[in-house]
């Protein structure tokens, strides 16, 4: 199969595993999460009546934008998708990240829209989660697994690969 084709169907199965349990409605709609390599955008969107209540994007002469691409950009659209949604009544929303990782522009855009007032990400987790982990990192640096070999040990430099030793150049007899 085409290496295209591959990746399209392995981000579809990603999608549809994350929108099985994602479902938005008037009060709680479900925010949705686009980005390519040159823009981001988002929309609040009703499942119920299938409608699209706010939406907000890099792209476009009126983002005010000079690059969409990176995750200030994606900062930009998670404040400017939460005034919108606050001006429709909205405090609170699904996300629904799609195929990509909650990982970069996609999380920027979730914390800065948290911030801005439209809760749809728990801040305290994931500042928590940030604290912890560059304790484990030093933590476990010096100490070593069961079973795990030394650093450097490995074969000695005069043997070759059958475990015998390689004459000199210089010794032809």
């Amino acid at each position: 199969m085409n290496t295209q084709k591959l990746k399209a169907k392995r981000a579809e199965r990603r999608r549809f595993r994350v929108r099985k349990s994602i479902y938005g409605t008037p009060q709680k709609p479900r925010l949705s999460v686009s980005r390519s390599n040159l823009h981001i955008s988002a929309q609040l969107i009703d499942d119920l009546n299938g409608v699209t209540v706010a939406a907000a994007t890099s792209a476009g002469k009126n983002s005010g934008l000079k690059h969409g691409g990176n995750v200030a950009a994606a900062k930009v659209v998670g404040q400017k998708l939460a005034e919108a949604a606050k001006a429709k009544g909205i405090t609170a929303a699904a996300f629904d990240r799609g195929p990509f990782r909650f990982h970069g522009r996609i999380a920027a855009l979730a914390v800065a829209a948290t911030e801005a007032g439209l809760v749809c990400t728990n801040l305290e987790a994931m500042k928590a989660k940030a604290t912890a982990a560059p304790a484990e990192a030093s933590a476990g640096k010096g100490e070593k697994k069961a079973g795990e070999k030394p650093k450097g040990e490995g074969k000695p430099k005069g043997e070759g690969k059958g475990g015998e030793k390689k004459k000199p150049e210089g010794d032809k007899k």
